[in-house]
């Protein structure tokens, strides 16, 4: 009989953002599963409409909500961005919530987003934090 080792699933895979060369292989590296959905979600999120060419629609437009006068109504609306961007265009995970605080003093808006990937039951916590750069 063999003995069989404990190896994680992967189910979904791309490349960094870095696009490192993996040592061994001499091959772009992947990242797998949550670490690949994350990635995508952030992207997502940093992404305003009309940025990308032949996908207008693609993106969330919230950067531009942090000029705006921070109020909790300002808040729930970019989580029902956050949320909508994610259902959208993110087929690869099941959105759980998400939470959006400011800070005043740092002038950003730290957003916790809870979701698990398909076929894998394990919640997932993602924390992203925006801030002004101009």
């Amino acid at each position: 009989m063999a003995i069989g080792r404990n190896k994680t699933q992967e189910l979904y895979s791309d490349f960094p953002m870095t696009m490192d060369v993996n040592p061994v292989s001499g091959d772009i590296a992947r990242i797998t599963n949550e670490t690949a959905v994350k990635q995508s979600i952030r992207n997502l999120l940093l992404t305003d409409r009309g940025e990308r060419l032949f996908r207008p629609n693609l993106g969330s437009d919230i950067r531009a909500m942090l000029f705006e006068n921070i109020t909790p109504d300002v808040l729930v609306l970019i989580q029902e961005k956050v949320k909508d961007t994610i259902e959208i265009y993110e087929p690869r995970c099941n959105l759980i919530s998400v939470d959006a605080t400011s800070d005043i003093d740092g002038n950003s808006v730290n957003i916790r987003i809870f979701f698990n990937v398909i076929n894998i039951t394990q919640p997932i916590e993602f924390n992203v934090t925006l801030s002004k750069v101009r």
